[in-house]
Protein backbone atom coordinates (compact mmCIF):
# COMPACT_ATOMS: atom_id res chain seq x y z
CA UNK A 1 0.00 0.00 0.00
CA UNK A 2 3.05 2.23 0.25
CA UNK A 3 6.26 2.98 -0.78
CA UNK A 4 9.87 2.60 1.93
CA UNK A 5 12.30 3.03 -0.69
CA UNK A 6 13.13 6.15 -3.06
CA UNK A 7 11.17 5.72 -6.26
CA UNK A 8 11.56 7.17 -9.43
CA UNK A 9 9.51 10.06 -8.66
CA UNK A 10 9.56 14.42 -8.93
CA UNK A 11 8.72 16.23 -6.05
CA UNK A 12 6.69 18.61 -7.54
CA UNK A 13 4.82 21.78 -6.32
CA UNK A 14 1.98 24.15 -7.27
CA UNK A 15 0.13 26.91 -5.99
CA UNK A 16 -4.04 26.62 -6.03
CA UNK A 17 -6.02 29.54 -6.49
CA UNK A 18 -6.72 30.25 -3.44
CA UNK A 19 -2.79 30.60 -2.41
CA UNK A 20 -1.90 27.53 -1.28
CA UNK A 21 1.00 25.61 -1.92
CA UNK A 22 0.11 22.06 -2.93
CA UNK A 23 2.51 18.94 -3.45
CA UNK A 24 2.34 16.06 -6.26
CA UNK A 25 4.56 13.27 -6.75
CA UNK A 26 5.25 12.65 -11.06
CA UNK A 27 6.66 9.96 -12.10
CA UNK A 28 7.36 8.36 -15.53
CA UNK A 29 8.06 9.91 -18.93
CA UNK A 30 6.45 13.28 -19.58
CA UNK A 31 5.69 12.08 -23.43
CA UNK A 32 5.30 8.18 -22.87
CA UNK A 33 2.30 7.68 -25.34
CA UNK A 34 0.57 6.08 -22.82
CA UNK A 35 -2.47 7.98 -21.45
CA UNK A 36 -1.72 9.49 -18.01
CA UNK A 37 -2.63 7.96 -14.66
CA UNK A 38 -3.61 10.62 -11.92
CA UNK A 39 -4.11 8.78 -8.36
CA UNK A 40 -6.44 10.16 -6.14
CA UNK A 41 -6.79 9.03 -2.43
CA UNK A 42 -9.16 8.36 0.41
CA UNK A 43 -9.76 11.39 2.68
CA UNK A 44 -7.05 11.48 5.09
CA UNK A 45 -4.80 9.50 3.02
CA UNK A 46 -1.86 11.29 0.66
CA UNK A 47 -0.25 10.46 -2.55
CA UNK A 48 2.30 7.60 -1.01
CA UNK A 49 -0.91 5.12 -0.59
CA UNK A 50 0.04 4.50 -4.26
CA UNK A 51 3.90 4.34 -4.33
CA UNK A 52 4.08 1.07 -5.68
CA UNK A 53 1.23 1.62 -8.20
CA UNK A 54 3.45 4.84 -9.42
CA UNK A 55 6.55 2.85 -9.55
CA UNK A 56 5.02 0.18 -11.41
CA UNK A 57 2.42 2.21 -14.25
CA UNK A 58 6.04 4.82 -14.31
CA UNK A 59 7.77 1.84 -16.54
CA UNK A 60 5.10 2.53 -19.34
CA UNK A 61 3.02 6.19 -18.58
CA UNK A 62 3.03 8.94 -16.75
CA UNK A 63 1.85 9.01 -13.07
CA UNK A 64 0.35 11.97 -11.32
CA UNK A 65 -0.01 11.74 -6.77
CA UNK A 66 -1.30 14.27 -5.45
CA UNK A 67 -1.91 15.20 -1.64
CA UNK A 68 -4.72 17.41 -1.28
CA UNK A 69 -5.11 20.54 0.62
CA UNK A 70 -4.21 19.50 4.13
CA UNK A 71 -2.74 16.66 3.56
CA UNK A 72 0.50 15.19 3.53
CA UNK A 73 3.44 17.73 2.16
CA UNK A 74 0.32 19.89 0.99
CA UNK A 75 -0.43 23.10 3.00
CA UNK A 76 -2.96 23.23 5.55
CA UNK A 77 -6.17 25.65 4.91
CA UNK A 78 -6.85 27.75 7.35
CA UNK A 79 -10.69 27.72 6.38
CA UNK A 80 -11.77 24.36 7.47
CA UNK A 81 -14.81 24.63 5.28
CA UNK A 82 -12.66 24.33 2.32
CA UNK A 83 -12.35 21.06 2.83
CA UNK A 84 -15.00 19.73 0.51
CA UNK A 85 -14.71 17.74 -2.52
CA UNK A 86 -15.68 21.31 -4.67
CA UNK A 87 -12.10 22.96 -3.86
CA UNK A 88 -10.41 19.71 -4.39
CA UNK A 89 -11.41 19.39 -8.28
CA UNK A 90 -10.65 22.70 -9.04
CA UNK A 91 -6.97 21.75 -7.29
CA UNK A 92 -6.86 18.61 -9.49
CA UNK A 93 -7.88 20.88 -12.30
CA UNK A 94 -5.11 23.65 -11.43
CA UNK A 95 -2.82 20.45 -11.29
CA UNK A 96 -3.21 18.58 -14.85
CA UNK A 97 -2.83 22.38 -16.06
CA UNK A 98 0.29 22.55 -14.33
CA UNK A 99 1.49 19.51 -15.25
CA UNK A 100 -0.14 19.90 -18.86
CA UNK A 101 -1.93 16.95 -18.61
CA UNK A 102 -5.16 17.18 -21.01
CA UNK A 103 -6.54 13.93 -20.13
CA UNK A 104 -5.90 11.27 -17.69
CA UNK A 105 -7.34 7.85 -16.23
CA UNK A 106 -8.15 8.53 -12.75
CA UNK A 107 -7.54 6.09 -10.16
CA UNK A 108 -9.75 6.76 -6.73
CA UNK A 109 -10.04 5.20 -3.46
CA UNK A 110 -13.22 6.06 -1.12
CA UNK A 111 -13.03 9.93 -1.51
CA UNK A 112 -10.81 9.63 -4.69
CA UNK A 113 -13.07 7.37 -6.15
CA UNK A 114 -16.06 10.26 -5.55
CA UNK A 115 -13.78 13.24 -7.11
CA UNK A 116 -12.52 10.52 -10.02
CA UNK A 117 -16.80 10.20 -10.63
CA UNK A 118 -16.93 14.43 -9.76
CA UNK A 119 -14.15 15.04 -12.94
CA UNK A 120 -16.75 13.55 -15.16
CA UNK A 121 -19.08 15.88 -14.24
CA UNK A 122 -16.80 19.13 -14.05
CA UNK A 123 -13.97 18.64 -16.32
CA UNK A 124 -15.78 15.27 -18.52
CA UNK A 125 -12.96 15.84 -21.79
CA UNK A 126 -10.41 15.02 -18.92
CA UNK A 127 -11.42 12.13 -18.12
CA UNK A 128 -10.08 8.97 -19.87
CA UNK A 129 -11.57 6.48 -17.78
CA UNK A 130 -12.07 5.72 -14.30
CA UNK A 131 -11.03 3.04 -11.63
CA UNK A 132 -13.63 3.00 -8.67
CA UNK A 133 -12.04 1.75 -5.47
CA UNK A 134 -14.49 0.69 -3.28
CA UNK A 135 -17.10 3.62 -2.85
CA UNK A 136 -20.32 4.69 -4.70
CA UNK A 137 -23.22 6.63 -4.70
CA UNK A 138 -24.61 4.67 -1.17
CA UNK A 139 -22.06 5.03 1.33
CA UNK A 140 -22.56 2.39 4.31
CA UNK A 141 -23.22 4.27 7.53
CA UNK A 142 -21.45 2.43 10.02
CA UNK A 143 -18.57 2.48 7.95
CA UNK A 144 -18.39 6.39 7.50
CA UNK A 145 -19.31 6.18 11.51
CA UNK A 146 -16.33 4.08 12.06
CA UNK A 147 -14.27 6.25 9.80
CA UNK A 148 -15.37 9.39 11.42
CA UNK A 149 -15.32 8.20 15.33
CA UNK A 150 -11.16 7.38 14.24
CA UNK A 151 -10.82 10.90 12.49
CA UNK A 152 -12.10 12.59 15.88
CA UNK A 153 -9.55 10.24 18.05
CA UNK A 154 -6.68 12.31 16.46
CA UNK A 155 -4.31 12.41 19.82
CA UNK A 156 -0.39 12.00 19.48
CA UNK A 157 0.82 8.34 19.62
CA UNK A 158 4.00 7.53 21.74
CA UNK A 159 5.70 5.43 18.97
CA UNK A 160 5.41 3.53 15.87
CA UNK A 161 3.85 0.54 17.89
CA UNK A 162 1.35 2.56 19.08
CA UNK A 163 0.48 3.63 15.95
CA UNK A 164 0.16 0.22 14.33
CA UNK A 165 -1.94 -1.07 16.97
CA UNK A 166 -4.30 1.88 16.87
CA UNK A 167 -4.96 1.33 13.03
CA UNK A 168 -4.90 -2.52 13.62
CA UNK A 169 -8.04 -1.73 16.21
CA UNK A 170 -10.09 0.45 13.41
CA UNK A 171 -9.28 -0.95 10.60
CA UNK A 172 -8.86 -4.91 11.02
CA UNK A 173 -9.32 -5.61 7.18
CA UNK A 174 -7.03 -3.48 5.04
CA UNK A 175 -4.87 -5.24 3.34
CA UNK A 176 -2.01 -5.62 5.53
CA UNK A 177 -0.87 -9.61 6.29
CA UNK A 178 2.54 -8.85 8.04
CA UNK A 179 4.11 -6.62 11.12
CA UNK A 180 5.86 -4.64 7.60
CA UNK A 181 2.70 -3.97 6.06
CA UNK A 182 1.38 -2.58 9.40
CA UNK A 183 4.11 -0.49 9.70
CA UNK A 184 4.49 0.57 5.63
CA UNK A 185 0.45 2.02 6.50
CA UNK A 186 1.23 3.37 9.82
CA UNK A 187 4.32 4.89 8.46
CA UNK A 188 1.84 6.84 5.64
CA UNK A 189 -0.64 7.65 8.05
CA UNK A 190 1.53 9.62 10.83
CA UNK A 191 4.03 11.73 11.31
CA UNK A 192 6.80 12.22 13.88
CA UNK A 193 7.07 15.38 15.36
CA UNK A 194 9.56 18.01 17.04
CA UNK A 195 8.46 16.30 20.35
CA UNK A 196 8.86 12.90 19.13
CA UNK A 197 5.59 11.82 18.88
CA UNK A 198 3.56 10.60 16.76
CA UNK A 199 0.74 12.66 14.89
CA UNK A 200 -1.85 12.39 11.76
CA UNK A 201 -0.15 13.26 8.42
CA UNK A 202 -3.22 15.31 8.05
CA UNK A 203 -4.89 18.83 9.05
CA UNK A 204 -7.32 16.87 12.10
CA UNK A 205 -9.77 19.51 11.36
CA UNK A 206 -10.77 17.47 7.85
CA UNK A 207 -13.99 15.93 10.51
CA UNK A 208 -15.50 19.20 10.85
CA UNK A 209 -16.91 19.17 7.12
CA UNK A 210 -18.18 15.70 8.09
CA UNK A 211 -19.53 16.63 11.18
CA UNK A 212 -21.29 20.03 9.97
CA UNK A 213 -22.87 17.71 6.77
CA UNK A 214 -22.01 14.28 6.38
CA UNK A 215 -21.79 13.66 2.92
CA UNK A 216 -24.61 15.99 2.12
CA UNK A 217 -24.22 19.25 -0.50
CA UNK A 218 -23.27 17.01 -3.51
CA UNK A 219 -25.59 14.30 -5.10
CA UNK A 220 -23.73 10.96 -5.62
CA UNK A 221 -26.36 9.25 -8.02
CA UNK A 222 -25.58 12.22 -10.55
CA UNK A 223 -21.87 11.83 -9.91
CA UNK A 224 -21.58 8.21 -10.37
CA UNK A 225 -23.97 8.21 -13.38
CA UNK A 226 -22.27 10.58 -15.29
CA UNK A 227 -19.28 7.90 -15.62
CA UNK A 228 -21.39 6.17 -17.78
CA UNK A 229 -19.53 8.30 -20.58
CA UNK A 230 -16.14 6.44 -19.81
CA UNK A 231 -14.11 2.81 -19.29
CA UNK A 232 -14.80 2.31 -16.04
CA UNK A 233 -13.68 -0.55 -13.53
CA UNK A 234 -15.56 -0.87 -9.98
CA UNK A 235 -13.95 -2.54 -7.45
CA UNK A 236 -14.87 -3.47 -3.58
CA UNK A 237 -13.33 -4.99 -0.63
CA UNK A 238 -15.37 -8.33 0.07
CA UNK A 239 -15.40 -7.28 4.04
CA UNK A 240 -16.42 -3.26 3.16
CA UNK A 241 -18.18 -1.70 5.46
CA UNK A 242 -18.04 1.40 3.26
CA UNK A 243 -19.55 -0.18 0.47
CA UNK A 244 -22.02 -3.33 0.83
CA UNK A 245 -22.32 -6.08 -1.52
CA UNK A 246 -26.21 -4.69 -2.23
CA UNK A 247 -25.23 -1.46 -3.25
CA UNK A 248 -22.39 -2.73 -5.41
CA UNK A 249 -24.94 -4.73 -6.89
CA UNK A 250 -27.18 -1.55 -7.53
CA UNK A 251 -23.70 -0.07 -8.92
CA UNK A 252 -23.39 -2.00 -11.12
CA UNK A 253 -26.81 -2.00 -12.38
CA UNK A 254 -26.36 2.00 -12.95
CA UNK A 255 -22.87 1.53 -14.48
CA UNK A 256 -24.05 -1.68 -17.03
CA UNK A 257 -20.91 -1.28 -18.90
CA UNK A 258 -18.63 -1.32 -15.98
CA UNK A 259 -16.13 -4.55 -15.18
CA UNK A 260 -16.59 -5.27 -11.41
CA UNK A 261 -14.75 -7.13 -9.42
CA UNK A 262 -14.66 -8.16 -5.79
CA UNK A 263 -11.19 -8.26 -4.17
CA UNK A 264 -11.48 -11.35 -1.71
CA UNK A 265 -10.80 -11.19 1.86
CA UNK A 266 -10.08 -7.64 2.00
CA UNK A 267 -11.90 -4.52 3.62
CA UNK A 268 -12.04 -1.08 3.03
CA UNK A 269 -10.16 -0.57 0.55
CA UNK A 270 -8.14 -2.84 -1.48
CA UNK A 271 -5.13 -1.55 -2.42
CA UNK A 272 -4.07 -3.35 -5.34
CA UNK A 273 -1.53 -5.34 -4.36
CA UNK A 274 -3.10 -7.85 -4.27
CA UNK A 275 -2.73 -10.20 -7.15
CA UNK A 276 -6.39 -10.31 -8.47
CA UNK A 277 -7.06 -6.48 -7.91
CA UNK A 278 -3.35 -5.83 -9.89
CA UNK A 279 -4.35 -7.95 -12.93
CA UNK A 280 -7.48 -6.43 -12.99
CA UNK A 281 -6.04 -3.00 -13.16
CA UNK A 282 -3.42 -4.06 -15.46
CA UNK A 283 -5.98 -5.62 -17.93
CA UNK A 284 -8.46 -2.16 -17.53
CA UNK A 285 -5.48 -0.07 -18.20
CA UNK A 286 -4.17 -2.07 -21.34
CA UNK A 287 -6.89 -0.19 -23.67
CA UNK A 288 -6.15 3.23 -22.50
Amino acid sequence: MTDTASPPFRDRRFTSRDGLSLYFRDSGDPFAPRTPVLCLPGLTRNSRDFGAIARRLAATRRVLCPDYRGRGQSDYDPDWRNYHPRTYLEDIRHLLAVAGVGRVVAIGTSMGGILAAGMAVAMPAALAGAVINDVGPEIGIRGLDRIVAYMQDAGPLPDWNAAVAKLRANFPNLPAYTNGDWLKIAQATYRENHDGLLRPDWDVRLVKPLLTSGTGGYNLLALFSALRAVPVLLVRGERSDVLHADAFERMGALLPSALRLTVPGVGHAPSFSEPVAKDALDDFLRSL
